[in-house]
């Protein structure tokens, strides 16, 4: 699994023109499932996100997880993260998961986002989506999960 998580004072995604899902201070992550994923990677992503200090503290270094603030959640789909682009001008897609799978990985990632009782939203999987968002310091980080394969 790819991960795109951006530190946010506010993010929303609109689906044909109506607003579907919005937040405050917190983490917008933008996820795509790859072939090879299982729910081992949305597990490893889930608790990596989770507690990853990206907030800053009264000293201005970054000491504090989602949780530590009582943030929120943003979670939006993107498949074109699993895209490659090595090789002419046209992105490929072929490592991306099919969209019957990758949606249950998706909604089982969520699951284990909203376990840990932070308000986790979510967009409209499959939809053409609207994201805006007021990325704080900027601060963006990418996690893929197939680093971390031995990692439990």
């Amino acid at each position: 699994m790819i991960a795109i998580i951006q530190r946010v004072i506010e993010a929303s995604v609109q689906v044909e023109g109506e607003l579907v899902s919005s937040i405050g201070k917190g983490i917008l992550i933008f996820i795509a499932m790859e072939r090879q994923d299982s729910e081992k990677d949305a597990d490893y992503l889930a608790r990596k996100i989770l507690n990853l200090r990206i907030f800053e503290d009264s000293k201005g270094k970054m000491n504090f997880s989602v949780r530590d603030i009582h943030g929120e959640i943003l979670v939006v789909s993107e498949f074109t993260l699993a895209g490659d682009v090595t090789k002419g001008n046209r992105p490929s897609f072929d490592n991306a998961m099919p969209p019957e799978d990758a949606e249950k990985l998706f909604r089982y990632f969520i699951e284990q986002l909203r376990v840990s009782g932070i308000p986790v939203r979510e967009g409209v999987f499959r939809s053409f989506m609207v994201v805006s968002l007021s990325n704080e310091g900027p601060v963006t980080f990418l996690i893929r999960s197939s680093q971390n394969k031995g990692i439990s």
